[in-house]
């Protein structure tokens, strides 16, 4: 299948659309040279509706559209639980970690953990999250996107990838974070506008011309099991998604890791001026998650009617995308290649702040600003070669992408939440015992993993949390039992948030409540 002449119309329009706005704003006046505020925190200029429109851009990629289609298409409704547990999530980071963060002025998360604990915290982690990025999460977003570009314009997987490599650092390498923050309005809006008029066409081609609400109608009554939200036991998905424990369970500790924690997230958060600016951020991307489900999941489950016998999973997107009509066609695809994009700049942004700060300046501290924004630029292409070159033998043999991330992902986020948790809010904790809890949560996921096969992962993820917060408690005790030097003073930090954050937080926990009760 391949884009007809005003798809590509479409599709050019958007790439030469999106330079245009990246460069007007990562304009310099002359003679002035980035610094690495500027470059890596964007000045701290970024407005609410940029962090949040940024925020869902990063997070929305292939792995979001592709992997969560296809498991859309082999669990059904259930797989939405991590967005709408992620728009909860999110409001919980804004009133409770995001004061915490802003007051200590990081540019980093291995950043706060050093001025926390010590720096062996920050360089262990610091590596651990550059190999996550680089190896799980560039690769997942490079070689899912390559499947869409190759099902729809014929182009070979790996010059697909490399085409969006390059589309990527066009922008991204000279312009640092403002030019991915303000990029990525662009990329929401399309996005969202494309995803929905994906599903919308779907849901219409399965009501046979009587209109979406009939598709829908039609799909309830053909596939009910794919709108079961909570899995019961028997449910062959029942390991992937445990029953209760997406609402209690293990489901918690991946969020809060990854919209709590993981840098190239939160730092769209740190880039702001103020906390009621990034807290209002926050409340929109909440509010945009909400509607993430309709985006991609649901074209998915439409194509279990659609596209029945589909060979993997995965394809259900792509393959749905070469059913659209010429121009729809084009939008949709633009709308795919604009998440795809935002994903590897912010990735690549982030792998380059983790790098140049917590690595390389550790080593060379004199350097001059420019010099530091240079390493940055060299880091963000050199991840980007690398996860070229890695992403097909990684993952070319995977039927449920999203899942395999979270399975790996899983393995360390327990222990990451325990050192980040414990070390913000209880002062005994030492650094030794953050060091054990982050090693220890690879240690017990391994042990499970091998001897208890049968425990659904999220489950694990629950359990590993248990244990790990636990050892931290025991080995903190045990050395001391005493404040630390570097200990967060919460009496010093305000946790008030605004009547408009307030009353979205609200909106957000009804909003769950009816659909939960819904689709139980």
């Amino acid at each position: 299948m391949t884009l007809s002449n005003l798809d590509i119309t479409i599709f050019v329009a958007y790439i030469l659309g999106l330079l245009f706005v990246a460069y007007w704003v990562s304009r310099e006046e002359k003679g002035h040279q980035k610094n690495t505020n500027e470059y890596f925190l964007a000045g701290n200029s970024l407005p609410w509706w940029a962090i949040g429109a940024s925020l869902i851009a990063a997070n929305i990629s292939a792995e979001q559209i592709i992997g969560m289609s296809g498991s859309g298409y082999a669990i059904g409704l259930a797989i939405a639980s991590y967005e709408w547990m992620a728009a909860l999530t999110l409001m919980l980071v804004g009133k409770y970690f995001l004061p915490i963060f802003l007051k200590k002025q990081i540019y980093t998360m291995p950043q706060f953990l050093q001025q926390r604990f010590d720096n062996r915290v920050r360089t262990t982690l610091a590596i651990f999250w550059l190999a996550v990025y680089v190896f799980v999460n560039l690769t997942a977003v490079l070689w899912l996107g390559a499947l869409a570009v190759n099902a729809l314009t014929g182009i070979d997987l790996f010059w697909s990838m490399a085409l969006l490599a390059l589309f990527s650092v066009s922008y991204s390498l000279y312009g640092g974070l403002k030019a991915v923050a303000f990029t990525d309005i662009l990329q929401v809006v399309l996005l969202v506008f494309g995803g929905l008029f994906m599903s919308y066409l779907a849901l219409d081609m399965i009501g046979a011309g009587a209109g979406v609400l009939a598709g829908f109608d039609t799909l309830l009554a053909k596939a009910p099991e794919k709108f079961d939200m909570i899995l019961s036991p028997d449910n062959p998905h029942y390991v992937s998604l445990p029953g209760i424990s997406v609402l209690v369970g293990g489901m918690w500790v991946m969020n809060l890791s990854y919209w709590g924690f993981n840098q190239y997230i939160i730092q769209r958060a740190l880039a702001a001026p103020s906390l009621r600016e990034a807290q209002k951020g926050i409340a929109f991307a909440a509010f945009l998650k909400l509607l993430m489900p309709i985006i991609v999941v649901l074209p998915g489950i439409a194509a279990v009617l659609i596209l029945p016998d589909l060979a993997k999973p995965d394809q259900a997107y792509p393959q749905l995308m070469a059913l659209m009509p010429s121009g729809l066609k084009g939008l949709i695809f633009a709308a795919l290649v604009a998440a795809i994009l935002s994903s590897l700049a912010s990735m690549t942004n982030s792998v380059a702040t983790l790098f140049t700060m917590d690595l390389y300046a550790q080593v060379k501290p004199a350097e001059s600003q420019q010099h530091y924004v240079l390493v940055g630029r060299s880091a963000s292409l050199l991840s980007l070669v690398i996860a070229l070159l890695t992403a097909k033998p990684l993952l070319g043999d995977f039927d449920q992408a999203f899942q395999y991330i979270q399975e790996f992902t899983g393995f360390f986020t327990p222990g990451i939440v325990v050192l980040f948790f414990m070390g913000m809010f209880w002062k005994k904790t030492t650094a030794d015992a953050a060091l054990l809890a982050a090693v220890g949560s690879a240690v017990f996921s391994f042990l499970f993993y091998q001897f208890w096969p049968a425990l659904p992962f999220m489950d694990r993820v629950g359990l590993v949390f248990l244990l790990c917060l636990g050892l931290a408690i025991v080995v903190s005790l045990l050395q001391g039992n005493k404040a630390q030097a570097g200990a967060v003073e919460l009496n010093d930090i305000s946790f008030d948030t605004s009547k408009g954050f307030s009353l979205s937080l609200l909106l957000v926990v009804l909003v769950l409540i009816v659909f939960y009760s819904v689709w139980w």
